[in-house]
């Protein structure tokens, strides 16, 4: 069923379902799923019987994002958490790599669909919004949390989905937000009860089956060309690089020190409190330029 180390792959009927595979750890991403994600896509973007891809997670939850206990709890160097002074574009390769991979979903030809149960929270919306398509839950969650400290979220999709103002709000704030507000600005296709979550992605997904594969490039090609030309790829490329800043600004760092004192769950919940940062800077740029 699979080649791949962290998630599944199938296909019937025309349709192509990719299924992240670490419900142990809410199929958090690791080192290998990024590149995982690409060759699944690969594959299906080779397979003529292959119409209409579906991604989705096993267990209790779409994504819960990049794994903290590998990323943030783990003592050393990481990729992503260098030693100080840090190379910034060591880390930008890292996570454009990362972008890249993610970003298959939105290039290939062949339209995509997330089914999101559960939480697609930081890099797990990250996967979702570099789909065609997203079909909730109503009692899913959907956000970048990281954004608040320790993270800018790569491929930058919520502005290309939702426009100025509400992107910035999920930026912002790290908000994660139910299906039935997801759809509400428009984030989501569709949200329903899990219970339905099925019936829905294979409504959609059954009106897609029968299109011939040239048609859907065309019409997935003129859309996303679109998007390219108002500075998709250069909104990702500076996106990565603050990424990259935020995780060893001295806020970054003192949220994986956190981590690595207190566990990962005790400093998110620091971090997402709404109480001040120990380790935010009073002055502001124009200070220090006096």
């Amino acid at each position: 069923m699979s080649d791949f180390s962290t998630l599944l792959y199938e296909v019937e009927d025309r349709v192509c379902t990719i299924t992240l595979n670490r419900p142990d750890r809410l199929n958090a991403i690791n080192d290998a799923m990024p590149g995982d994600i690409a060759g699944a896509i690969k594959k299906a973007e080779r397979d003529p019987a292959v119409h209409v891809i579906v991604v989705q997670g096993a267990g209790k939850g779409f994504c819960g994002g990049y794994d903290l206990k590998d990323y943030a709890e783990r003592d050393g160097e990481l990729p992503g958490s260098q030693d100080m002074p840090w190379d910034p574009m060591i880390d930008y390769a890292f996570m454009h790599q990362n972008t890249l991979d993610f970003m298959s979903l939105w290039r290939c030809h062949k339209p995509t669909i997330a089914r999101v149960h559960g939480a697609a929270a930081a890099g797990g919306s990250d996967i979702a919004l570099c789909c065609d398509f997203v079909i909730m839950a109503e009692d899913a969650r959907i956000g970048y949390p990281p954004a608040r400290v320790w993270g800018v979220p790569t491929p930058s999709m919520w502005v290309y989905r939702l426009g100025p103002q509400q992107a910035k709000r999920m930026m912002m704030t790290g908000e994660l937000i139910d299906g039935k507000e997801a759809e509400r600005i428009g984030l989501a296709l569709e949200a329903v009860p899990e219970a339905e979550l099925d019936a829905a992605v294979a409504r959609l997904a059954g009106r897609l089956q029968g299109v011939p594969k040239n048609q859907l490039m065309m019409t997935k090609m003129v859309v996303n060309q679109a998007y390219e030309t108002m500075g998709l790829s250069n909104t990702q490329m500076l996106a990565t690089v603050f990424d990259g800043i935020s995780r060893h600004s001295p806020e970054g760092l003192w949220f994986r020190q956190r981590a690595q004192e207190v566990g990962f769950k005790q400093a998110v919940a620091e971090r997402d409190s709404g109480a001040p940062i120990a380790a935010e800077v009073e002055k502001t740029p124009y200070d220090r330029m006096e």
